[in-house]
């Protein structure tokens, strides 16, 4: 039973995954159907945490939208994930960035990696 989950597991992940990391700078496209059309709408914003592993990783992008931080947590091996591009790599020394919502502006930023 247990090699037959693993092998259902390996059929529906992807395999141009890119190599991301917490801290860093993606855009995230995603698939959106609106009546019959379907259209990319991008995310682009912070990582500030990476859950699970295998066909259940998600992550969480935030981004200030208007003075609002906004969060949106994604499965990384879903199919209405068009792409995700690394924009910029930061510099972190946590696994959870959490500790952004409690900050604004220049105390918020994340330095960038080398």
């Amino acid at each position: 039973m247990k090699g037959l989950i693993e092998a259902i597991e390996q059929e529906g992940l992807k395999e141009n995954v890119p190599q991301f990391k917490v801290g860093d700078t993606v855009k995230v496209g995603y698939r959106i159907i609106e009546g019959g059309k379907e259209r990319i709408q991008n995310f682009e914003g912070v990582v500030i945490a990476k859950k699970h592993g295998g066909i259940r990783e998600t992550f969480t992008v935030r981004r200030l939208s208007f003075g609002v931080g906004v969060e949106r947590s994604f499965p990384l091996h879903s199919p209405k994930i068009a792409y995700v591009t690394l924009v910029r790599a930061g510099k972190v020394r946590r696994a959870k960035l959490y500790y952004l919502r409690g900050r604004t502006g220049r105390a918020a930023k994340i330095k960038e990696q080398k």
